[in-house]
Parts: structure tokens; sequence; C-alpha cells
């Protein structure tokens, strides 16, 4: 799959408030046309993009897609895969497509999943190249307050409606020079995150600061707290899901961004699966 080089892009990184110039212009349709053609000729890869919506005169469309993998032993688990909420930080929209590939490939590195993954949470800001969608917002601080940005209530509406049992975010942090996460949500989550980050530090290495972001951290993890209106689980939710934000050093090499995404997003699945199995036998 051909995804890891992208068509060139504005690098300006100054909220827009109204409709830039449209030139060098990225194309979701361009980017996930592949993927597109993938869920056609596979049954276990679906298509099911949001419904579209007007901004600024333009009309946008969130892609989503959706993987079953093998029956497991009970119920399917739920998790959602989020990239893209930062137009600009490319390397987890690329990974979220790497990724459906590999377990389009090899089913078995899903088993007892239904994965709804959402590459480009926010359309406009990928096609201009910013970190703000054309609102001149950024949607990662518009989560449970009454947004009125139709990025952000179609995502709430998945959020609500879909009962995820674990949440992934990628990111890709310009201040950080490795590696690191935010484990939010359910007990379990920094015992999912831990093994994700060993994974991913293949590629590329764990930040081991003790602050992070601005944030207290301990070996890359940096838990409970966070910013605001960031895209999570309902309030309400209950029981919390697991609520993992992956971050990898948005200077480093793209192509190894892209693979350690991919490693940590295969790491959170195979322990998740695992530490709910032995939850169930216990």
């Amino acid at each position: 799959m051909n995804t890891t080089s992208l068509e060139s892009r504005d690098t300006q990184n100054t909220p827009l408030t109204s409709s830039p110039v449209k030139q060098q212009r990225l194309s979701i349709r361009s980017l996930i046309a592949e993927t597109l053609e993938l869920a056609l000729k596979n049954s276990r890869l679906f298509a099911q993009p949001l419904a579209p919506f007007t901004l600024h005169g333009e009309t946008f469309q969130l892609p989503r897609f959706l993987l079953v993998g093998p029956q497991g032993g009970g119920d399917y688990l739920r998790i959602g895969i989020f990239a893209g909420i930062h137009g600009d930080e490319t390397a987890g929209i690329l990974a979220t497509l790497h990724l459906l590939d590999e377990l389009r490939r090899q089913p078995e590195l899903a088993t007892g999943y239904e994965i709804f993954v959402y590459p480009v949470c926010n359309p406009s800001g990928y096609e201009d190249g910013t970190r703000w969608s054309r609102s001149g917002k950024d949607l990662n601080r518009e989560f449970w307050k009454g947004s009125r940005q139709p990025e952000v209530r179609q995502l709430e509406e998945e959020l609500k409606g879909l009962h995820f049992h674990g949440i992934i975010s990628l990111h890709s942090d310009d201040t950080s020079d490795g590696i690191y996460g935010f484990a939010r949500g359910s007990s379990l989550t920094r015992h999912v995150l831990e093994p994700a980050l060993a994974a991913a530090s293949v590629e590329l290495p764990i930040n081991h600061g003790p602050v992070i972001d601005n944030f207290e951290s301990e070996n890359g993890i940096i838990e409970r707290r966070c910013y605001q209106g960031i895209l999570g689980a309902p309030p309400e939710a209950h029981p919390r899901p697991f609520e993992i934000v992956f971050e990898t050093p948005q200077l480093a090499d793209h192509d190894k961004q892209i693979r350690s995404h991919v490693l940590a997003l295969k790491s959170i699945l195979a322990h998740y699966r695992t530490l709910i199995s032995v939850a169930q036998n216990i």
C-alpha cells in the first residue's frame, strides 16, 4: 500500500479565519482512494463515511472505515481510532490506513474486534495543511462543551452512539523529542499503553522527561491529566473505556513516525484483548 508519500502542502501554522488560497491543497479523495478500493474487494473492510457538511461554502465529509475481525471467544470488542483532528499531523493519518491494510491482510490480528477508523477528523485542516479547521478552531479543545463545529458534533454522536471499549487518538508533538502517551479512562489504560510505547520504541525513542507538554510524566506516560475539551468518551460514559492519546515527535523522520503509530496500535489491540480475556476468566 503506497501511502507514505504526501502531496506538497501549505505548512502555515496560524489559525485560519477565512478560506485560504487554494493551491497545493491535499486531497482526501486521493488519500483514501486505495483504501476505498480495498473495501470493495474485502468482506471484512467497509467504507462508511459520515454525512457531508458545509464549512465556509465548501462541502466536506469525515471518512470512516470499519474492519470486522474474526469472531473471538465472546462478544466483539469495539475500538475507535481517531487521527487528523489536527490537520497537519499527517503521520497518524497515514498510520491508520497502513493499519487497515495490515489487518485486511492479516485478519487474525483483529480477532474479536470491531475497529472503527476515522483517519481524517479535521478534513478542512488536512486539505489546508494546518492544525486548525477552516473555522479557525482547534477542534481538540471543543469536545463536550456544546460546540457548534460540525466535525465535533458528528464525532460526539459517534462517541455517544457506538459505546467504544477503547478510544485511541493519534497525534504528533513538535515540542517532544520522543514518543509518549496520555492514559485516561479505564484503570486498564496504563497496562495497555506501556507495552505500546515499548513496541513503538523500536522506531523512535520514548520521551522519559519528568515533564512533557506541561504535564508530569513517568516513563513516557501522562496519567489522568490532559487538556480540556479533547476528543474522548462522553463525560457520562460508564463503564469508562480505555482512552489513549499516542504522540510521536513531529520533527522526527515521517516514515518512522508512521511505523511507530502502527506498532503501537497493533500492540494495543493484542494486549487489550489479552487483559480482557484474563479478566473474564477471574
